[in-house]
């Protein structure tokens, strides 16, 4: 995996784009919109996130938003052009009366006629059960990292803790959404080795994999954190399109920090997704006005519902 994010870039961009075409219209953008549904509180110590209590980053961890507040913002994000609407939420791992709760918030959202994700933690045996008689399409769980950085960035669950709930949604017969964190402090070789974990999850690799480019929060460990080259972040884009053709490669959080030319070039390196919106969960992400006119720009199209 590493000799094939080694490759020069134009190679690499080139066997990246040749796929694409081959599984997707390249001139084509999912627009997903995400809405944290319950927010901060988080037990978890990721390195990375502004939500968890062991961190002061001014969230305050507040109640599971109601049904009709949910419903209110899907209906938005309908109107503005989205087709996936995704709900997250700050739980190590939900109770019995989270997710049916959660069940009822993904019935609203299907009401509204959008596609429906959901990201709440570890999943116990029957959660994702019950979130797909909801009518749930995709459950997300990132693995963020490699296996041999993981304990850099995360000490309250391991590796092993996200490959049994990834187990459990593929076992429910939901869709997966699952990709990783880069910028974080890792290699290239780690980074190669977080796409070969994607690539390779059984029993097939995920439908959705969502590459995220470091936020930086202030009062997190990794506040201070060098930025990654961007072109490293297209390479990684790239890479994940080789790999697993089929799948709807996003580009993610981040995307607020990334110029007009680098967003491009993760288009051309296979990503056909974005979050669309003016938050991801806690962190800024650009507007709509400026997704739209990039896209126009570009000659994308958005996909329809």
């Amino acid at each position: 995996m590493q000799a094939l994010l080694d490759l020069p870039f134009p190679e690499l961009l080139f066997q990246a784009q040749t796929i694409h075409r081959q599984y997707h219209d390249p001139a084509e953008i999912e627009l997903a919109t995400l809405l944290s549904v319950k927010t901060g509180g988080c037990p978890e110590d990721c390195g990375y996130c502004p939500q968890s209590v062991h961190y002061d980053t001014g969230v305050t961890a507040g109640k599971l938003m109601a049904v009709a507040e949910v419903r209110a913002a899907a209906e938005r994000a309908r109107e503005a052009g989205a087709t996936r609407f995704c709900m997250g939420a700050a739980w190590r791992a939900p109770k019995d009366r989270d997710v049916e709760a959660v069940a009822e918030l993904v019935r609203a959202v299907k009401e509204v006629g959008l596609e429906a994700c959901a990201t709440l933690g570890m999943l116990e045996e029957g959660h994702a059960r019950t979130l797909r008689d909801a009518g749930l399409d995709y459950y997300n769980h990132n693995l963020d990292s490699s296996p041999d950085f993981y304990g850099n960035i995360i000490s309250t669950r391991d590796y092993q803790d996200r490959l049994a709930t990834l187990e459990r949604v593929r076992n429910a017969g939901l869709s997966v959404c699952c990709g990783g964190i880069v910028g974080m402090g890792e290699s290239r070789r780690q980074r190669a080795e977080l796409i070969a974990q994607l690539a390779n999850l059984m029993p097939d690799y995920p439908e959705s994999v969502p590459i995220n480019n470091l936020v930086k929060v202030e009062g997190t460990p990794l506040a201070d954190q060098p930025d990654l080259d961007p072109l490293e972040f297209v390479r990684t884009i790239a890479a994940a399109r080789v790999t697993m053709p089929r799948a709807r490669v996003r580009l993610s959080a981040g995307r607020q920090q990334m110029d007009d030319a680098v967003q491009a070039l993760c288009f051309v390196a296979g990503a056909s997704s974005i979050f669309y919106g003016e938050k991801l969960l806690t962190t800024g992400n650009p507007d709509v006005a400026r997704d739209r006119e990039l896209l126009r720009r570009l000659g994308l199209k958005s996909r329809a519902g």
